[in-house]
């Protein structure tokens, strides 16, 4: 199945843009999509164990299992003052 992943602050730079699309297997879990992350983006590979990820809108565990039309985002951790 493919997937869309809206990418944002840090993660958004690193990639240099605002969403990409993979192609997972059917029942893919959230935890895949991570692994897929890391294996497509490796410049990623520091930030992906505190990234949060958010589906339609919800954030959720990496257990989670995904569906072609879930609305994904990746969010990184937030620093700043």
């Amino acid at each position: 199945m493919k997937v869309t992943v809206k990418l944002f602050a840090a993660v958004r730079d690193i990639v240099d843009q605002c969403e990409v699309m993979l192609e997972l297997e059917d029942h893919a879990t959230l935890e895949m999509l991570r692994a897929k992350m890391s294996e497509k983006y490796p410049p990623l590979r520091p930030l992906l164990p505190q990234t949060l990820f958010a589906v339609n809108a919800q954030y959720v565990p990496d257990s989670t299992p995904l569906e072609e039309n879930s609305d994904i985002a990746m969010i990184p951790p937030v620093s700043g003052g």
